[in-house]
């Protein structure tokens, strides 16, 4: 067993080559293997947002905080609040992020396949983040 102590591990800033805008992670679960689930506290600031991206083994979003919004490919923006869960299957392109005047924070929680979470695409443009 092992007990990670609240404040311990520092948030960090997500990565620009993945993310439009600022981004803030917090880890909650990294689990070692066998096990392959990782959990990831994420703060999105206004106007924020993932790139397009897919997961091997699918994601799901539980929503904690703010507004904000998910897409995939060739299908309507959704709106997502506090309480919201979204699952994602394998491979589906899609992206997530703030609403343009409101931060959102989600947990998101994925599975790691061949030690990989995600597969990162292109930025999302204006024209596919607006609703």
């Amino acid at each position: 067993m092992e007990i990670f102590i609240a404040g311990d591990r520092p948030t960090k800033k997500a990565s620009s080559d993945w993310f439009t805008g600022t981004v803030w992670q917090d880890p909650i679960i990294d689990a070692p293997s066998p096990a392959r689930v990782r959990v990831i506290r994420v703060t999105f600031e206004p106007g924020s947002r993932t790139y397009w991206h897919t997961h091997p083994l699918g994601q799901s979003l539980y929503i904690l905080e703010g507004m904000g919004f998910v897409g995939s490919r060739n299908d309507a923006v959704k709106i997502i609040k506090p309480g919201d869960t979204i699952w994602i299957p394998p491979h589906e392109e899609h992206w997530h992020g703030a609403s343009p005047h409101t931060m959102m924070v989600h947990l998101a929680i994925q599975e790691a396949f061949e030690g990989k979470t995600a597969n990162w695409l292109e930025k999302v443009s204006d024209k596919d983040y607006h609703l």
